[in-house]
């Protein structure tokens, strides 16, 4: 049986090799995306979709891909603007990816049954793949997909606002996501929400989501069908983007699909500016001197064995 780690990572194309986002960050070249994959075969991942851009397929598989295609089941899928359901055709001056919806369309045909996804440029740490893997060994609700929430503060930059899908929750239950740039202030932080409503002050515990979610293959094909329904009214607006917590908030709004919020006790780092690296390198040293990681992820050969 399949258990699918789906890894967002068309966006990493144009960035590739000298911006902040694929800078080294382990000691022996080791992107963020070497350590997502390591914690999910860890924790009992057998199969990896990377979606990428294909102009840039040989140079991920150089880089990161050949370092994994002997650990687990690697697929490539590629994230197009003229990937589109049959009968829309992509407007000339249009440059801007579809969105992260568009992302699992373009996977549809790689996965089969529950999977998880997660954003290539994110270090989400090995807990909040456990409790990945078990959602998607154990669910057995084709309409109920998960949450993996981090407290806000677990997700805050020293250098600057970021932005986070604040979590609405009721007894475990989402009942929306609301993307807001968040601002640190002393004890608490500032939500500004991107749909430009009033700004609103919230706790360090405030739970938020940072693109790592558990699906369904019956929520898949709501993705995938609904596409369609978003071009109809989107497709001349070049900046227009089919997102996954707008998708996620439409169905839960329908009750269509239900989703269930889970924390995780990982501490989340990015990079989202320059000088966020420094403090996630020192944080991945601090990992392998408590032996989270050994100092070398990927040995030719060696087999990675499952918590």
């Amino acid at each position: 049986m399949d258990y699918t780690l789906v890894v967002m990572a068309a966006g990493m194309g144009s960035r590739f090799g000298g911006l902040k986002q694929l800078e080294p960050v382990g000691p022996n070249g080791e992107f963020i995306i070497d350590y997502s994959v390591y914690d999910a075969i860890k924790a009992g991942f057998n199969k990896v979709v990377f979606i990428i851009r294909q102009d840039f397929y040989e140079a991920f598989r150089e880089t990161i891909g050949k370092r994994v295609e002997d650990k687990v089941n690697t697929r490539y899928v590629f994230q197009e603007l003229n990937d589109l359901p049959l009968g829309y055709q992509t407007p000339e001056e249009r440059v801007k990816p579809w969105g992260t919806g568009a992302a699992i369309y373009s996977a549809r045909d790689a996965i089969n049954g529950s999977f998880a996804v997660i954003n290539a440029d994110d270090f989400y740490g090995s807990d909040s793949y456990r409790v990945l893997f078990d959602y998607v060994k154990n669910n057995t609700n084709p309409s109920e997909g998960l949450a993996l929430c981090y407290e806000v503060g677990n997700t805050l930059s020293k250098n600057g606002s970021v932005k986070r899908g604040i979590a609405i929750e009721e007894n475990g239950n989402l009942e929306g996501i609301r993307e807001s740039k968040i601002e640190a202030h002393d004890g608490y932080v500032i939500a500004k929400p991107l749909d430009g409503s009033e700004p609103f002050k919230t706790s360090l515990d405030t739970l938020v989501t940072v693109n790592l979610f558990g699906f369904t293959s019956e929520i898949k094909d709501i993705i995938v069908d609904n596409f369609s329904k978003f071009l109809d009214e989107n497709i001349n607006k070049p900046d227009s983007e089919y997102l996954v917590p707008d998708i996620i908030n439409s169905e839960i709004t329908k009750g269509n699909i239900s989703f269930k919020v889970k924390g995780t006790n990982s501490k989340w780092h990015g990079v989202t500016y320059r000088e966020d690296k420094e403090e996630l390198v020192e944080a991945i040293n601090e990992y392998i001197k408590a032996g989270v990681y050994p100092e070398k992820l990927f040995e030719k050969g060696k087999t990675l064995c499952k918590k």
